[in-house]
């Protein structure tokens, strides 16, 4: 559910003044290393368990401006159709999730998140805030981010960016309030991502 979540986070701390050191003077373009990106939504299950989703297939555009933040862009789609892992022998599961009990991707094959906000005091923590539309419905979220690491890759020296975000949402709000309150409406969502500058 919120996935997209990770993208609008980094964004907003590569615009950072901690990292004026290595500003460009326009927008510079980042992406994600899918090998070391998760996105994770959680939920109580009948007060027995917590279990877990993950998007796996999602677009982004990461346009960075690090010297005039304003002029940067994070807008991430979610394709829903496919692009979940649960684990394994959870054929059953994935089907439920796109069936219209739940994202209903035959009517809504995507989701999108634009970031729209962000706010820090030191430049490592804030607090991200971006539009969320699942469903066809658009409403606000906010997330926990921490910048973790920002300079050369140890292994690559591409410049990179490491984050953290966490944060939670109603899944009801978006028409997602298939068998709650047995299953929690609250959802809790957490991003582990790396990126780095785009190659040409």
């Amino acid at each position: 559910m919120k996935t997209v979540f990770a993208a609008a986070s980094l964004a907003a701390f590569l615009t950072a003044p901690m990292l004026g050191a290595t500003a460009f003077a326009e927008p510079v373009a980042y992406e994600f290393d899918r090998s070391h990106t998760a996105i994770r939504a959680s939920w109580d299950h009948l007060g027995m368990s917590r279990q877990s989703i993950y998007f796996t297939d999602y677009e982004g555009v990461l346009l960075l401006d690090l010297e005039e933040p304003e002029n940067s862009t994070v807008d991430v789609t979610f394709n829903l159709a496919g692009g979940f892992w649960v684990g394994a022998n959870q054929g059953d599961f994935e089907d439920h999730l796109e069936h219209s009990d739940l994202f209903h991707v035959e009517e809504f094959p995507t989701a999108r998140f634009v970031a729209t906000a962000f706010e820090t005091e030191d430049g490592e923590t804030g607090v991200m805030t971006g539009d969320l539309t699942l469903l066809g419905e658009t409403r606000p979220v906010s997330l926990d981010v921490t910048l973790n690491f920002s300079g050369p890759h140890p292994m690559n020296q591409r410049q990179t960016a490491g984050f953290s975000a966490s944060g939670t949402i109603i899944r009801s709000e978006w028409g997602l309030g298939y068998a709650a309150p047995f299953v929690s409406d609250e959802i809790a969502l957490s991003i582990e991502t790396e990126l780095s500058v785009a190659s040409d």
